[in-house]
């Protein structure tokens, strides 16, 4: 803590700064002032903390300089060490701010232990101030999460005391605007994560940020808020310089959403929600470090729902047991998307969920077509919303957890039963009984007679109705065409297939595609 001497006797002043052993005691004392006006001068550059001077010196007296110091410096504490010990001078000192009164007869230890109690109150008093501070900007942060979470625009009594709580927002007439950023923080290292629990290294980034721009912040949903005012179209390059500052400090990457600049502040309603909106493309804009929404309001979004082909692939993969391939087909998957120009976290979120739900459903259909026992019970791993942010992990995670309860219920059915199931996975393919005897690794002849028996039908008989069966299916829920849903279960002649049907359902595919409740039974 820095001590200035003031005295204009230069034995008094030298003793004062050199007798005394002012470091042992945790105190830097500056070079000494030899009159009230020098010390004026070098206040402002110096800043001591504890001033020790006399009352009567040439110039102005000590008790005018203690006058003038507590008005522009009051946290300063000013102490009188006078060779005047007169009941007069200390009523006058204190009336001047002074908070102590000595002899320039006091020893050294009663001159330390006066600076030590100086250096106590203000230390209390920093203290004291520190936590109102706090307090204060607790019930501020608080006022603001409520403004924006309300999501109406504010009435007059709430802008008035927004400009009360953040007067470095207040909006000018020079055009200036608020805008609102959303701040992704990842921590690059492990080591970063341990140091800092997330909510910390919010907090350390959210206050550096909000002082260097003059705005505010929340810590909101997994991210940092942060309200600027800014000029129009001049946000991105301070806001980039000290978000590199940041990434640097904290061994980070910060990816930066901005919403609509809004002029007005019954309009923060709008700078939120488009602000949370651009913030939902970080994943599909992986390497972009800026987000405008300007730059993502225009995109119409991506199909909703996979394809056949798709549903095909994903079974054949989930059947096959390969964890690795699964893999890779998702990493290709995911990477197709994001270079989709139109893709939207709405968009997204829909169609890999109905990638799950098709396997879930494929798991289901297996189970009952290998005459799988105990009922298949579909685990939710993931939470829906997670599909936008962690696409991959969700993904690999929920279709790994299918796989391995596929690869459970095979190990525990007979060779029919898992032939069963290879002969519905390959319905539009031509299987030969030997084809599917080797699948299981049976004799063709013993495998024939083992399929008579378990299922009552033979290899052709089976596979027809298992052909046609899927043949209804698609032409009561699709609007697919007759003779795509005949080439999808193998029958290229299109004539072979409406004779097939009829003779195996009394009806032709269009009869039956319209009044499929009167079919009657093909068991």
């Amino acid at each position: 803590m820095k001590v200035l001497i003031v005295d204009d006797e230069v034995i008094i002043r030298n003793g004062l700064s050199t007798v005394i052993n002012w470091a042992d005691n945790g105190f830097t004392v500056l070079t000494p002032a030899a009159s009230a006006e020098e010390a004026l001068q070098r206040i402002p550059v110096e800043m001591p903390e504890i001033i020790f001077t006399d009352i009567r010196m040439t110039g102005l007296s000590g008790l005018d300089m203690a006058h003038e110091v507590k008005q522009q410096y009051p946290e300063i504490e000013i102490i009188v060490i006078s060779g005047y010990d007169e009941f007069s001078y200390a009523q006058k000192a204190m009336r001047e701010g002074v908070s102590d009164y000595l002899l320039k007869t006091s020893r050294p230890g009663e001159i330390i232990e006066a600076a030590v109690q100086a250096r106590e109150r203000l230390l209390q008093r920093r203290l004291s101030q520190a936590k109102g501070r706090a307090q204060e900007l607790v019930v501020s942060r608080g006022f603001l999460r409520r403004l924006l979470a309300s999501g109406a625009p504010p009435d007059g009594h709430a802008e008035a005391e927004l400009w009360e709580r953040y007067p470095q927002l207040r909006l000018e007439t020079n055009g200036s605007v608020l805008q609102i950023w959303m701040l992704s923080v990842h921590p690059l290292h492990q080591e970063e994560e341990e140091r800092f629990a997330l909510g910390e290294l919010h907090s350390l980034i959210g206050t550096a940020m909000a002082e260097g721009l003059q705005g505010a912040w929340l810590e909101w949903n997994g991210s940092v808020l942060l309200l600027v005012r800014t000029e129009p179209n001049s946000g991105w390059g301070r806001v980039d310089s000290a978000l590199r500052k940041m990434e640097s400090a904290h061994d980070c990457r910060i990816t930066a959403a901005s919403g609509r600049p809004v002029s007005s502040v019954r309009e923060l309603p709008v700078a939120l929600s488009t602000a949370v909106e651009a913030s939902s493309y970080e994943w599909l804009l992986h390497s972009e470090r800026h987000i405008r929404y300007e730059d993502i309001e225009g995109r119409k979004g991506i199909r909703t729902v996979c394809s056949m082909e798709e549903e095909t692939e994903l079974s054949s993969l989930l059947r096959s047991g390969q964890s690795a391939d699964l893999q890779a087909w998702v990493t290709d998957l995911l990477r197709r998307i994001q270079s989709q120009g139109q893709a939207t976290p709405g968009s997204v979120q829909a169609y890999l969920h109905s990638l799950i739900i098709s396997a879930q459903r494929w798991l289901i259909r297996a189970a009952t077509s290998i005459g799988y026992a105990t009922p298949v019970k579909v685990e939710e791993t993931y939470d829906i919303r997670e599909l936008t942010k962690t696409p991959e992990k969700v993904l690999v995670d929920s279709l790994e957890l299918i796989m391995k309860q596929y690869r459970d219920m095979v190990s525990t059915t007979s060779p029919v039963q898992r032939a069963i199931s290879f002969i519905h996975e390959h319905l539009g393919q031509s299987l030969s009984l030997q084809q599917v005897a080797k699948h299981v690794h049976m004799n063709p002849n013993y495998f024939s007679e083992m399929f008579k028996k378990e299922t009552g039908q033979n290899y052709i008989e089976f596979v027809t109705q298992a052909k046609l069966r899927k043949a209804m299916h698609l032409l009561r829920e699709t609007p697919a065409k007759i003779s795509e849903i005949a080439n999808e279960i193998g029958y290229e002649d299109i004539k072979y297939f409406n004779r097939l049907f009829k003779k195996w359902t009394g009806q032709t595919p269009s009869e039956y595609r319209a009044n499929p409740e009167f079919c009657p039974s093909m068991d």
